[in-house]
């Protein structure tokens, strides 16, 4: 098993939702978080002064999947979250031992 974590621009949420749900990807945990990477010390330019900002609002979502969907799903974000505008975030995979849904008691692949 999966777990595929990706951090995008807010705005974007709803393109990446949609084209997970077109490849049949389920089970999207996504949480607003603050992005304190190599965006420090751009600039934003408001009516008459410029705006300094350390952390930029990001989304990071998260699902676990089976092995053999990964790289589709993770390609599905890439595709969808991109802007090729600076700072557009990350996709990351990492390999998951155990997963128990605790309702049932399914294990692994069974409690995806």
């Amino acid at each position: 098993m999966k777990r595929i974590e990706a951090i995008i621009k807010p705005y974007k949420l709803e393109d990446v939702k949609d084209a997970l749900a077109e490849i049949g990807a389920r089970g999207l945990t996504v949480f607003a978080v603050s992005d304190y990477d190599r965006s420090i010390g751009l600039s934003k330019l408001y009516p008459g002064t410029k705006h300094y900002k350390d952390f930029v609002s990001k989304i990071y979502i998260e699902l676990i999947t089976n092995d053999k969907d990964a790289d589709k799903i993770a390609n599905t974000i890439m595709e969808s979250a991109k802007t090729a505008e600076f700072d557009d975030g990350k996709v990351l995979i990492s390999t998951v031992n155990n997963a128990i849904r605790i309702r049932t008691g399914e294990k692994d692949n069974s409690a995806l």
